[in-house]
């Protein structure tokens, strides 16, 4: 009897505790949840503080507040996300000189994937073209500096030199057994970003090898220049890295003369743009092919990705590098500056490139094309009474060194079967546009 009066007791003691805490949460005062944040806000500042106090006094080194609070911005930047990052007053002059300048470099991009530095792409005609780097190379080292837990600012910055000035490069690349060491001379980079040659008689090649300031109005001058005999356009993006936005958008602006071309979404609304076509600009309607490679990286897939979802062009290679977001340069003091993640590009269709990139109608390898002659097959002219071809006589004053250096300038501006046979990708592309140019009769 006396356990049951203790539990009753013990019940009553529970409920009226419960009932006591109800009814003071219903008489409370609302709180406020601006002042709820605020309060969080002062508390993490408090925290860190905090801790930046301890490090300075306890820390083995003797480390400033000054270096420790670089530090701390520079790691709370790298851990948002790759791109975002925090620039000294030493960085901050570098990127002007970047932007602004003439300086000596190798000639490649590069960006963190899976956690490492990686190749994605070499400049067409750069020391590193040269030197024989490729898209997908992972950079072990710079010079005898580990590249690990490095930022794509400070792999940059190393280099990045004297015109003259040799680096080397201790790199791994798929299929090869062991890492591979690259010697480079750094030179002046200096990049054309458009040229155009003919296949055949009525096939318009145009490489565009990064996206500089004149990249829409020099494709529309090669266009137009041979307006009169194209009926198809091959557009070589692969190895091109990327570039300026507005270019992006006014080459596709080229061939598709309505709808979204690309958007752009962030947190803040007044970072949300819609880049549409419009007629006045497009200039061509003739069939189109698009090259794409793993080196194929941001403003590329812009232009790929809205070129395959306006079902304008058909895209043959390899699944892009997948970089579609926004960086802006934020200064916070004359010399300083963030460089911040501020948005998200998507394509017509709403897909986004972010980490998966585009991928193409039409998967084909890099390699040569696998051709064998036959030397025992028998054609008409091996018949011995076959009818003789008729043979066209030029008059000209011209001698045979003439001639030569002639057909050797000509043959500048055209891409032979011997070259396509080199280059499996293109010959794949001029075998899908020579259909398309049938199709379209």
């Amino acid at each position: 009897m006396k356990n049951k009066k203790f539990i009753t007791l013990g019940f009553i003691t529970v409920t009226l505790a419960t009932t006591l805490l109800f009814s003071t949460n219903l008489f409370a005062a609302p709180v406020d949840k601006k002042e709820s944040k605020e309060s969080s806000r002062l508390e993490s500042l408090a925290k860190f503080t905090k801790v930046i106090s301890i490090v300075e006094r306890y820390n083995v080194d003797n480390v400033t507040i000054e270096e420790l609070m670089d530090k701390a911005l520079n790691g709370m930047m790298t851990n948002l996300d790759a791109h975002s990052n925090y620039l000294t007053q030493k960085d901050y002059k570098k990127l002007k000189v970047q932007t602004n300048g003439e300086f000596g470099g190798l000639g490649i991009t590069v960006g963190i994937k899976d956690g490492a530095l990686t190749v994605i792409a070499p400049i067409e005609g750069t020391p590193a073209d040269k030197a024989g780097l490729e898209s997908g190379d992972i950079i072990l080292k710079i010079n005898k500096e580990s590249t690990l837990n490095m930022t794509i600012d400070e792999a940059v910055s190393i280099m990045r030199g004297k015109v003259g000035e040799p680096i080397d490069l201790t790199i791994v690349r798929e299929g090869e057994a062991k890492p591979l060491a690259i010697h480079i001379v750094r030179g002046i980079i200096t990049i054309e970003s458009v040229y155009a040659k003919t296949i055949g008689d009525n096939i318009l090649y145009i490489r565009v090898t990064s996206f500089d300031k004149k990249v829409a109005t020099d494709v529309s001058k090669e266009i137009k220049k041979r307006e009169a005999t194209t009926k198809g356009i091959i557009l070589d993006l692969r190895n091109n890295p990327g570039g300026l936005l507005d270019q992006a958008v006014d080459l596709v602006d080229i061939f598709v003369d309505s709808g979204n071309i690309v958007s752009q979404k962030g947190r803040d609304e007044a970072d949300e743009k819609t880049y549409s076509a419009s007629k006045s600009k497009t200039i061509t309607k003739v069939p189109m092919v698009v090259l794409i490679n793993g080196g194929s990286a941001s403003a590329s897939e812009i232009v790929s990705g809205a070129l395959q979802d306006h079902k304008r062009a058909v895209l043959v290679g390899q699944n892009t590098f997948g970089k579609g977001s926004v960086q802006v340069v934020l200064p916070i003091s004359e010399s300083e500056a963030i460089k911040l993640t501020i948005a998200r590009y998507y394509l017509p269709s709403g897909r986004t490139i972010q980490a998966v990139g585009v991928k193409p109608d039409i998967e084909v390898f890099p390699g040569s094309v696998n051709s064998k002659k036959n030397d025992f097959s028998i054609k008409e002219a091996d018949l011995k009474k076959h009818l003789q071809e008729e043979l066209v006589k030029v008059d000209g004053n011209l001698s045979v060194k003439e001639e030569n250096e002639a057909l050797k300038e000509a043959k500048k501006d055209i891409i032979t079967p011997e070259m396509m046979d080199k280059d499996i990708q293109l010959k794949e592309s001029v075998d899908i546009i020579k259909a398309l140019i049938i199709v379209k009769g």
